[in-house]
């Protein structure tokens, strides 16, 4: 016998709303998460009690991140199964030296982790040695992020931080910025994330009205980030990678941004910077 829940529970909010975000029918996600849409309709409707199962089932047809699918098993009544460890815990130590061992790879090349709001977690020394081209690295990240938290946008886009650098400018904070966006639609209850975006679009300067494929060049694979430092153009483009099998908060929250030379001197000038 159905179980009434009530139609404005939290689970019934939460999953209407997550499958509006997903922009799918109640036909669409019940074949894939394999129930009736009748009975995914009385779970919209409150008039069902989802299992435990029935929740993870519609959280992976969704494709939620971990911490979402905690909170969706929070409100339908269940305790969440995804655990939340540091990265210093014992039980993280292989992440941790995956990761050690991307960012010395990498070398003499930078190389960053960063978290799901782009906090800096850890980077190797090409990295500090990259964004010490502005000064004082540590006085920098006062004046670019005051809070301590090391956000690498908030050092691309403050003019104190690489922006002043950076001489395709608007090409490239319209591309970070649309990157940001996605980001935020996928995960729209990370407000840190939304605010972010709100303070880098107002403080970035370009007009937003003009769109990308009218800026950049059509026969260019990457768009590279142009920085003037010391007299010197230097050309790069990163790669962002994760985890992919990550059964664990943090460890599926982290990103790994790789940056690689874009031509011959750029590759020259970071490899003539390593001790």
């Amino acid at each position: 016998m159905s179980v009434i829940v009530g139609e404005n529970s939290a689970f019934t909010s939460m999953i209407k709303r997550w499958r509006k975000l997903r922009k799918r029918s109640q036909l669409e996600l019940s074949l894939d998460a394999g129930v009736s849409q009748r009975h995914l309709s009385f779970l919209e409707s409150g008039r069902a009690r989802p299992s435990r199962e029935m929740v993870l089932g519609l959280s992976e047809a969704l494709e939620l991140p971990l911490r979402d699918r905690n909170q969706l098993l929070t409100a339908a009544g269940f305790a969440p199964i995804f655990k939340e460890r540091m990265l210093d815990n014992v039980e993280m130590k292989a992440v941790q030296q995956a990761l050690e061992m991307s960012l010395s790879h990498h070398e003499p090349y930078p190389a960053i982790v960063v978290d799901r709001n782009w906090n800096l977690v850890m980077s190797n020394d090409a990295a500090i040695r990259f964004m010490s081209l502005l000064g004082d690295l540590e006085k920098i990240w006062q004046r670019v992020d005051p809070s301590g938290d090391k956000n690498i946008y908030r050092m691309t886009f403050h003019p104190d931080g690489m922006k002043s650098m950076i001489s395709n400018w608007d090409e490239l904070a319209r591309t970070l910025l649309l990157r940001l966006q996605r980001e935020v639609n996928a995960d729209p209850d990370n407000q840190v994330l939304m605010q972010l975006l709100k303070d880098l679009s107002k403080m970035s300067g370009v007009d937003l009205s003009i769109g990308l494929a009218e800026m950049i060049d059509p026969m260019t694979p990457i768009l590279p980030m142009e920085l003037s430092a010391n007299s010197v153009t230097l050309k790069t483009f990163s790669m962002v990678s994760t985890f992919g099998t990550a059964l664990d908060v943090t460890a599926e929250e982290l990103k790994i941004e790789t940056f690689f030379p874009a031509d011959d001197f750029t590759k020259l000038f970071f490899q003539s910077m390593s001790p």
